[in-house]
């Protein structure tokens, strides 16, 4: 059953999840973890679903942060459900409005699941960096998603940028099953690796971090190259000029595996869904190591794992932003049309000056003409008097 509270406060959300607790029978909380999921309004289902399928395997309560507008009046609207088809674990939904949306963590904060690990994960595009959500600051693991972004590739980049162990990317988590199958074909190999091949289409990151992964755990430069999809479609190992392992999988589902001198095999290589994803994810509540090596490689930043774990929160208020944005656009613009009008007088003045310059020349045209005219008279009547 879901309590749904209209223009409620986190006090009255906690009271709401204990009386729903004691209704299905449970009096006492036996949850592993938090997750907090950052989604906008029309994915609100798809990232509880898939939150869901993940705490499947791991208790957890699960908090959605769907921030609206902040021009709006302040106010939080929840809806909680525990137990049913959510199985041994607590949904809140929660919508807030107006300047509320920009201190969310001020309703989070009570709802944690007491001792336990808090995991964060942006549905959507994260911020250019995570410290600007208090979100992420109170969080033991943040999970993200390149392939939300604009431009996935970019956002790998920041992501670099902005690391600091405890951080993950979906992007990332889509490339176990290449990671595992391709760590399985070099079991028995004795042959020294001298280089390697990625296909996927254009803009993967998923194809970004797994030839970083081959790069920093082989020590070899990986060649990237664009395929029709869909995702990651192959890739490959070579060892001197005769030896190689490669996997291609060209339809998303089903995988063969090729190694010189043995018989290809076929295996199930499916791209996995978002619950499938997370649920992986959560299997872990520490720093990724090879992801940051990965990441180090693919995008040439440095000592990633030598940066402190803890994120100090940065304000940023979008509010003031915005209107720092709107004046100095308006002061450009300002600038702009004085340019413009200091440009147009300096010109009328010229024209005005060339105008004056031709009148007098015209002016002392006709006297010299009219000067002319007078001697030449005056010439002619001396001769004919003469």
């Amino acid at each position: 059953m879901t309590t749904i509270l209209w223009d409620t406060n986190g006090n009255e959300i906690v009271k709401t999840l204990a009386a729903e607790r004691r209704a299905a029978g449970a009096l006492a909380s036996g949850l592993a973890l938090t997750i907090v999921v950052v989604a906008d309004e029309h994915n609100v289902a798809e990232a509880s679903a898939a939150a869901t399928t993940a705490a499947a395997a791991h208790p957890c309560r699960l908090l959605v942060v769907v921030r609206r507008k902040v021009e709006a009046d302040d106010r939080l609207d929840a809806e909680v459900q525990v137990g049913g088809h959510l199985g041994a674990n607590e949904s809140v939904v929660m919508r807030m409005y107006g300047r509320l949306t920009l201190h969310a963590e001020s309703v989070i904060l009570p709802l944690l699941a007491s001792d336990a690990p808090v995991v964060t994960w942006w549905h959507g595009e994260a911020p250019e960096k995570l410290a600007y959500d208090a979100l992420a600051v109170l969080a033991s693991r943040r999970v993200t998603d390149s392939f939300a972004a604009p431009d996935p590739v970019a956002a790998v980049k920041r992501r670099a940028k902005d690391y600091a162990p405890g951080d993950t990317d979906l992007a990332w988590t889509r490339t176990t099953p290449w990671r595992a199958l391709l760590a399985a074909g070099m079991d028995d190999l004795v042959a020294i690796p001298t280089a390697a091949e990625v296909q996927a289409e254009p803009g993967n990151p998923s194809a970004l971090l797994l030839a970083g992964w081959i790069e920093s755990r082989l020590g070899v430069k990986v060649k990237r190259t664009n395929s029709s999809g869909p995702g990651l479609t192959a890739t490959e190992i070579r060892f001197g000029p005769k030896f190689r392992l490669r996997i291609d999988r060209p339809d998303g589902y089903l995988a063969t595996l090729y190694r010189t001198g043995m018989s290809d095999r076929q295996l199930p290589l499916k791209r996995r869904g978002l619950g499938d994803l997370i649920a992986e994810e959560l299997r872990r509540l520490d720093g990724d190591q090879p992801y940051a090596d990965a990441l180090s490689a693919a995008t040439g930043e440095q000592d990633l794992d030598a940066r402190p774990a803890k994120r100090e929160h940065v304000w940023r208020d979008p509010m003031r932003a915005g209107s720092r944005r709107k004046a100095t656009v308006t002061k450009k613009a300002a600038k702009t049309t004085t340019k413009a009008a200091a440009k147009k007088t300096t010109a009328a003045k010229k024209t005005t000056a060339k105008k004056a310059t031709t009148a007098k020349k015209a002016v002392k045209k006709s006297a010299v003409k009219k000067a002319t005219k007078k001697t030449t008279k005056t010439t002619t009547s001396r001769r004919r008097s003469s």
